[in-house]
């Protein structure tokens, strides 16, 4: 079938055929080829034109009435091409390349870092420094990546990978971030993180997966490791953080199918956070490891950490029997021992009594209590001497403290002034006075009170004798503190 057209311009007229094919077959139309492509209905072909979109203003385009689903223009306000959605009823900018970051560059294998291969010398992947590699799918590396302060991302961890097998992953002394994405080194001698950084490099990695390696590896030296919303999966060995000034970890999950020992702490730190999250630590598994920490400049936070399982949740060293840790923690998660100085508690008794002598009567001859104490549930508290309890903890805090004792006299009704003593000073609200008939009438005597206490104050029982300067038996005391 043939179509005739004719265009009219002024008097003279330009005649142009056009034939149509209209057949079972062949319905595309070509412009510059006589062999359009069969899959498409118009096919435009020329090395010299391109095809003119309408142009116009953001005005004129919201202008059109009633615009058909995909319906494409070129906006010369926005100077971007859009088309009409009308799921969405939405104009829907088509993004350029001036739309997308500086400093950015996608990863679907390994062989989009062969420049970063090649400023590793061949034998490590040197990323850019402040850029982002965003990966997309599994990556598997056949050497380790040094972050070198880049940005490596992934938008699905359930997708995007980055796999070493028999290898490390991650090495070098300089930091970076990681995240949105799961890293894996399964097989011998495969780890994840084999860093040794300095105080001036951080490393920042969260919402992420590490799953089904060899090693989760060691994190050294850096200024700030900060780990948030991580889950750890079928490990073989855990993770050793050591000589890191400051450590944040929040809301990380250990599942039960990992091994070994999860987190180790070792070295010296300015400041440990553990907050949040879950170990699920089986028979023969150890959760948190702290016995290679020799020194912590700060404060050391482990909170709302749930442990369960069965396993050995702590291995730690305290100086307070049934307690894993040093007074420098701060310690409250369920299924471990609460170890803060807010639940600090001492109690000490006399095992032998001594008789109490008084140098003078009265307020000058005041003294302590004599006779031999042992000491029982101690936390954050000492008993370096007789008759004494010490607060070791680290934060200034108040106390309640009772004392029980009975009291003999040497002779016979005698009056004397109990107290307790802090550092050496008697408290007066503390203060209670009794007659001791003496003689084996033994007079029960009990008080007591409040006081706060720095780290190293210390209290005792003192006693005075108002009636003469003969002395005091007491066959029982009983001190405590909380």
């Amino acid at each position: 079938m043939k179509t005739l057209t004719t265009y009219f311009y002024g008097r003279k007229s330009i005649l142009f055929i056009v034939f149509f094919a209209f057949t079972m077959g062949y319905t595309q139309v070509g412009i510059g080829t006589v062999n359009p492509n069969s899959t498409s209905l118009l096919d435009l072909t020329s090395t010299t034109q391109g095809l003119l979109v309408p142009r116009m203003t953001t005005t004129q385009r919201n202008a059109i009435v009633t615009p058909a689903n995909s319906l494409l223009v070129y906006d010369i306000t926005l100077k971007a091409y859009y088309y009409y959605d009308t799921p969405t009823t939405t104009w829907v900018k088509i993004n350029s390349d001036s739309d997308k970051r500086t400093n950015y560059k996608l990863i679907k294998s390994a062989a989009d870092l062969s420049a970063e291969l090649t400023a590793g010398g061949g034998t490590r992947y040197l990323l850019s420094s402040n850029t982002l590699y965003e990966v997309n799918g599994t990556v598997a590396v056949s050497f380790p990546i040094e972050l070198n302060n880049a940005y490596i991302t992934g938008r699905d961890t359930n997708e995007d990978i980055l796999l070493r097998s028999g290898g490390v992953l991650f090495t070098g002394s300089t930091g970076g971030s990681i995240r949105g994405i799961t890293l894996s080194a399964p097989g011998a001698g495969g780890m994840v993180f084999n860093l040794t950084g300095t105080s001036s490099q951080n490393i920042i990695f969260r919402d992420s997966f590490v799953a089904s390696s060899n090693s989760v590896g060691t994190i050294s030296g850096f200024g700030l490791l900060f780990i948030s919303v991580v889950q750890f999966v079928n490990n073989t060995t855990g993770i050793t953080y050591n000589n890191i000034n400051r450590i944040l970890i929040s809301n990380v999950g250990w599942d039960s199918n990992n091994s070994g020992t999860y987190e180790t702490l070792s070295g010296t730190f300015d400041l440990i956070q553990k907050v949040g999250g879950y170990s699920n630590v089986l028979a023969g598994r150890t959760g948190f490891r702290v016995t290679g920490v020799t020194t912590v400049n700060g404060d050391a936070i482990l909170k709302d950490v749930v442990f369960y399982g069965g396993g050995t949740y702590v291995a730690g060293t305290s100086p307070y029997t049934g307690y894993n840790f040093t007074r420098k923690w701060i310690v409250s998660c369920p299924g471990i021992p609460v170890e803060i100085d807010d639940v600090a508690s001492g109690n000490i008794y006399i095992t032998t009594s001594a008789t109490t002598n008084f140098s003078a009567t009265g307020a000058t001859g005041r003294t302590k209590i004599a006779g031999t104490t042992a000491s029982t549930e101690m936390f954050r508290t000492t008993a370096p001497v007789n008759n004494r309890i010490t607060y070791d903890g680290s934060k200034t805090r108040k106390f309640n403290i009772q004392a029980s004792f009975t009291a003999d006299a040497v002779g016979s009704n005698k009056f004397f002034t109990f107290f307790i003593a802090k550092n050496g000073v008697v408290l007066s609200p503390t203060t209670i006075s009794t007659k001791v008939v003496g003689g084996g009438d033994i007079r029960a005597v009990s008080f007591t009170g409040t006081t706060t206490l720095a780290p190293n104050d210390y209290i005792e029982v003192w006693a005075q004798n108002d009636s003469d300067t003969s002395g005091l038996i007491i066959p029982f005391l009983n001190l405590l503190i909380y």
